[in-house]
Formats: C-alpha cells, structure tokens, sequence
C-alpha cells in the first residue's frame, strides 16, 4: 500500500509530467505543501526527496524547490564505450585492485591478480547521467597510464571482439546512490567483455544508466556458414 510520501510524491510528478508544473517553476513552500496535503513537514520533505533524486526538481539552498528543465535521453552505442559526448563531462580515478569473484572469471585470470580499476562518472551540469567501473590486467594498464589515463571511452587497443549483455533492474544502494536516483527507479546495465584475436580478454567494462534516461543500440551482423562463402 503506498504510503502518504508516495502518494504526494506521485500526485507532484503527474503535475510534472502533465506540465502544470513547468521547468523553472517554483513549488509551493514546505508548510503550505504541507497545509495542501494535510500532512506533516518531514512528509512533505521526504516526498519532495523521491523527486529530487529522479531529477524532477531541485532544490535551490534558501529559495526552495524548482522543477528542472527534463535531461536529453543519452545513447550508449554497442562496443564503442562509455558514453562520452561533448555534452558529458565524466571524472575519472583510478586504482589498483586484486582479481577476485566473478570479475576474475571475466577476466579469466588467476586469483589475486592485480587489476587497474577505472571507476568513471558521467555528469550533465551537476547531474549524474551514467556511472562505470572499468577493470583491465595490470600489465595492459602500465602504472604511467594511473596519471594520465587516455583511454576509457573508446575501444581498448587490439580489441578483436566484444560481448555484451544488457539487463535492466533496480539499482544497488551504491549505484542508486552515484546516480542520484531513487532505489525504485530501473537502471540499464552494460557489461561488455573485450578480446584480442588471440582470445585474451583485454577488459571488463559495467555501465549503469537511468533506464529512462538512456537508450542502448547495437548492430548486429550476419555471418556466413561454414561453406556459404564458397557456393
């Protein structure tokens, strides 16, 4: 049963998506929201938490709550990357970890293996708009590469093939977290393994993006049989 939160939260956003409340306008104060809904002030606080972590509004520290302007869909197109553009700025760190779980199955390495990890964020102005964590073999990721890391975002160097799998689910406290985003909000993710033509795998990228917020494209290919290619 939805709670009195909830079904604030949902009647503000209906006024949202309907355009009653427009980008740039100005909610009501806390206390008449409040007064309006016959609920308390932490209520209202909480409701209006729901929104501002969908990217509906925004508050403004001593002028209230805004409606904000929607964010334009992002596309991420398969095997190119992380979803850089000129729009996104994305911050980067780097770190060196050890194989362990099921990205050393990935990654098919042995246990303890060191890695470099690249934990990258995209943002639109001040929002998040897609979180990634990157993890390479050590010796395809020399230390000079921790300083100045030019790659990701593109393909990895001597890429021969890719496999990804898409999945859309709840975000984890962590990702919900990154993005700014409610708990109960569906993201899409991206895992994509990287190989060179010798079957090595050079990098396991997972990607997470707000699901209605984002689009995911990939092109496929036909392959000729065995045989076809000489009939």
């Amino acid at each position: 049963m939805p709670t009195l939160r909830d079904t604030i939260a949902e009647d503000l956003r209906t006024q949202i998506t309907a355009g009653h409340l427009k980008p740039g306008d100005r909610l009501p104060s806390e206390p008449k929201l409040a007064t309006h809904y016959k609920v308390s002030t932490p209520t209202i606080r909480q409701a209006l938490a729901l929104l501002q972590a969908e990217g509906l509004i925004e508050k403004t520290h001593g002028k209230g709550n805004f409606v904000r302007a929607p964010l334009r869909r992002i596309t991420y197109r398969g095997g190119a990357g992380i979803p850089f553009t000129p729009d996104l700025q994305t911050t980067i760190r780097t770190t060196t970890v050890r194989a362990r779980g099921h990205i050393r199955t990935l990654l098919r390495v042995p246990p303890n293996a060191p890695l470099t990890e690249f934990h990258c964020t995209t943002y639109e102005g001040e929002a998040p708009r897609s979180v990634a964590r990157i993890y390479i073999p050590r010796d395809l990721a020399p230390a000079a590469q921790l300083a100045s890391p030019s790659w990701p975002g593109g393909r990895e160097p001597g890429t021969a093939e890719t496999q990804e799998t898409v999945t859309a689910r709840l975000p984890t406290p962590e990702e919900a977290t990154a993005l700014r985003i409610s708990p109960r909000r569906t993201v899409l993710t991206i895992t994509r393994i990287a190989l060179n033509s010798a079957g090595r795998v050079l990098e396991a990228v997972f990607l997470t993006l707000p699901s209605d917020a984002a689009d995911a494209v990939f092109t496929t290919h036909a392959t000729l049989k065995e045989g076809e290619a000489d009939r």
